[in-house]
């Protein structure tokens, strides 16, 4: 009897992994029921607990956590190696410690990737827009860039955020959030050089419901940065719609700041596109010449910090991670804002 009940305890890890991957494929086919029972009731007030205790810690416990982890792994290959671990009883911890941190993963805030989109649940009408439309579209986007321009600077971080709180409170209706959802105090990564070469400028620890900010972004991103990391608290899986609810959030601020950031970010994913238009120098030439040095500093800068296999490899990683957890675009998926934000503010 005691040796069953020591089997089954070991492979508690194993069969909690293998319900949550049987919800998740349910939840697949199944996203209004997330929405309901998870995403609108479940996660706000899971998240309002952790983050009412993870906020009290002045750095990243996931960034902590890993280090720990990689540290355990190491004792235990040297246990393994000087016979004081059996080598099978090492590899059954290192999985059932993968099991357990799947079943967190999903629990905690993974099933938000299986909800309806953003633009369905704001009743946002997406359709394939035209060329005249993107050009009508970045002609917008442009004249309010260069009517926002303004300087940031580090000392700004503290109002910024403030800001930043005040605009998803006013928009709470508009973007289908549940307000205030716990606590975002934003924590610099412990290894923001590191990642800066992998090109992650920031990333929401669900875990611990943590957001996280590399220290080496430019202040002209940080309201935007800030924003993006804030709506996947809110819930947010997908990043276009991460990226549209920042836009909105920056965009509707009373601070010139935050809408400067918010443009200027937007701008940019637009340009990508336009770069195949045959006159897209002339749309360049319409950008305030101020906003541009940010623009031209801005390239250099990070493409100064960037590793580029480094960043090759984190992309692929990501790319399959999004396209297993429902995000059939990958990596792509964060240029879709173009398509968002266009439908948006013909619609708004």
């Amino acid at each position: 009897m005691l040796k069953f009940k020591k089997n089954l305890f070991e492979l508690l890890p194993f069969i909690a992994a293998a319900l949550v991957f049987l919800m998740a494929n349910l939840a697949v086919n199944n996203p209004h029921s997330v929405e309901k029972y998870y995403s609108a009731r479940f996660y706000p007030y899971y998240a309002k607990i952790i983050s009412s205790v993870s906020r009290f810690v002045p750095f990243s416990i996931w960034d902590m956590f890993w280090i720990l982890s990689v540290l355990a792994i190491i004792a235990g290959i040297i246990a393994v190696a000087f016979r004081k671990l059996k080598l099978k009883i090492f590899l059954l911890r290192v999985a059932q410690t993968a099991a357990i941190l799947y079943v967190v993963f999903y629990v905690s805030w993974g099933f938000n990737y299986f909800r309806p989109d953003l633009s369905e649940r704001i009743g946002l009408t997406v359709t394939k827009t035209d060329e005249q439309q993107f050009r009508v579209a970045l002609d917008t986007v442009i004249a309010r860039l260069n009517r926002n321009y303004t300087n940031i600077d580090i000392t700004d971080y503290k109002a910024i955020d403030t800001e930043v709180e005040k605009s998803y409170a006013a928009n709470t209706d508009n973007i289908d959030i549940k307000y205030p959802n716990g606590h975002r105090k934003p924590k610099k990564m412990i290894f923001s050089a590191s990642m800066s070469k992998s090109g992650i400028s920031g990333y929401f620890g669900p875990f611990f419901n943590e957001i996280h900010i590399n220290g080496k972004t430019l202040p002209i991103d940080y309201p935007s940065l800030l924003a993006h990391e804030k709506a996947h608290q809110f819930g947010i899986a997908s990043e276009a719609d991460a990226n549209l609810m920042a836009f909105v959030v920056c965009a509707t601020s009373e601070n010139k700041k935050l809408r400067y950031s918010g443009y200027l970010k937007l701008t940019l994913y637009f340009l990508g596109d336009a770069r195949y238009l045959p006159d897209y120098k002339e749309y360049i030439g319409k950008i305030d010449n101020r906003v541009m040095d940010d623009i031209r500093f801005r390239q250099k800068y990070y493409s100064g910090l960037r590793n580029e296999k480094m960043e090759k490899a984190h992309e692929v990683v990501y790319d399959a991670y999004l396209k297993k957890n429902n995000i059939a675009t990958g990596i792509e998926n964060y240029n879709q804002v173009v398509e968002l934000a266009i439908s948006y503010l013909q619609n708004f």
